[in-house]
């Protein structure tokens, strides 16, 4: 079904000028409170890093007013825009990755090399190759849906190039980015009709590529063992994990205030980053984190929801499109909250939507404005359709009866 009907008659357009209000909501929510939260956690960073209490905060305001500036630029660009563009800008991303390699072009920080400067701006490629490979994996599922799910080839000629891609990323090294590019098009690939037995063989695959990474890496593995139980290594690499939970356990029900906080002043690493919501465990208690944890629910929800509403009007590439987005926001959450409540090993993954970074806002802000697009164009065909049915369905007026009679 083609998209451009969803513009074309202005009673509908006017029936369904509107985006899903809890989708758009949850994500202003947490964008908010994000802001609140990066300057409970890091207004002593910044009196120690540039002089000024409130450097990190404004940089963040200045990530948030971007982003919401792009993701109303990207929201007035049709769906079908983005489909024809799939392969271009996949390519785009493996470019970018290769020139973070370049000596003198890629910038390191922390023992990774990661960035790109552009003057004041650093620009992560990783991160935007994951809104990249999704785009490009859902067009490539909408061309090619039966050749997926009849033959091999079909299932695997995807996953070779997101293998570049990822060989790339690892060369950074970045495994957290890794492992949610490759379990976000293995899921898109599921969902996308897959044959089981194929996918069973594919997903053993990855495992087993990404069990290897973490063996052949003392670092990894120590990371990937030690969270079993942080207080043997508290000291060494289980010292992140113990810190989080001692935020978790001072915050109790209700926490201990807002900018009360212990754990981020002396004790927490990058609270203002991975571990924000160790944070909003110790300032607002079980009760912030469920709230926290609800928003993302939600949020996936929605956005699954407008994927399935595309779907059942076999808009295959927009829907395959908010599923993979729906996969990223749920699945990023979901590692990094499991992260931080000592759940899943400790790994550098950001919470969407609230994490300190502006390439991580820019890309989260982006990829709502496109599901919320694809959300304006169902309702807009879905007020065509309503329109044209109660045209068929209204009775004729007396004097075109009597024109008709005429003839």
């Amino acid at each position: 079904m083609s998209h451009a009907r969803a513009t074309q008659t202005p009673l509908a357009r006017r029936a369904g000028m509107r985006f899903d209000g809890l989708l758009l909501g949850a994500v202003l929510a947490l964008l908010a409170f994000s802001l609140v939260m990066v300057a409970s956690a890091s207004l002593h960073l910044g009196e120690r890093a540039a002089g000024e209490p409130f450097h990190y905060v404004f940089r963040h305001l200045f990530a948030l007013a971007l982003g919401l500036g792009l993701g109303g630029l990207v929201a007035g660009v049709p769906i079908a825009v983005w489909e024809k563009s799939g392969p271009w800008l996949f390519l785009v991303g493996m470019a970018l990755l290769g020139l973070v390699m370049l000596p003198g072009v890629g910038r390191s920080a922390n023992g990774a090399t990661r960035w790109i400067a552009l003057g004041g701006f650093n620009l992560q490629p990783s991160e935007f190759m994951k809104w990249f490979a999704v785009i490009y994996i859902a067009g490539y599922l909408n061309r090619r849906r039966d050749e997926v799910e009849q033959t091999t080839w079909g299932f695997v000629k995807p996953m070779l190039l997101l293998a570049l891609a990822s060989g790339l990323i690892m060369l950074q090294p970045d495994f957290g980015t890794t492992a949610v590019l490759m379990a976000v098009a293995l899921g898109m690939l599921f969902l996308g009709g897959a044959s089981l037995r194929h996918y069973a063989v594919l997903l053993g695959l990855v495992l087993g590529a990404a069990v290897l990474l973490v063996l052949v890496s003392s670092y990894r593995l120590k990371r990937v063992t030690v969270f079993l139980d942080p207080w043997s290594d508290v000291n060494g690499a289980g010292y992140q994990l113990a810190q989080a939970l001692i935020a978790f356990g001072r915050g109790g029900i209700d926490g201990v205030g807002l900018g009360n906080g212990v754990q981020k002043l002396f004790y927490l690493p990058e609270a203002h980053t991975d571990f924000l919501m160790a944070v909003i465990g110790e300032e607002f208690g079980l009760v912030g984190t469920l709230c926290v944890i609800a928003a993302f629910a939600l949020i996936t929800w929605r956005v699954f929801a407008i994927g399935a509403r595309a779907e059942a009007m076999e808009w295959r590439f927009a829907a395959y499109t908010a599923y993979g987005f729906g996969i990223w926001i749920g699945l990023q959450a979901f590692i990094n909250i499991g992260v931080n409540l000592g759940l899943l090993p400790t790994k550098g993954i950001t919470l969407p939507f609230m994490s300190y970074g502006g390439n991580a806002i820019l890309v989260a802000c982006v990829i709502v404005a496109i599901v919320l697009r694809i959300d304006f164009e169902t309702r807009i065909a879905d007020a065509d359709d309503e329109l044209r049915r109660r045209n068929r369905a209204a009775p004729a007026k007396p004097e075109e009866e009597a024109k008709w009679a005429r003839v």
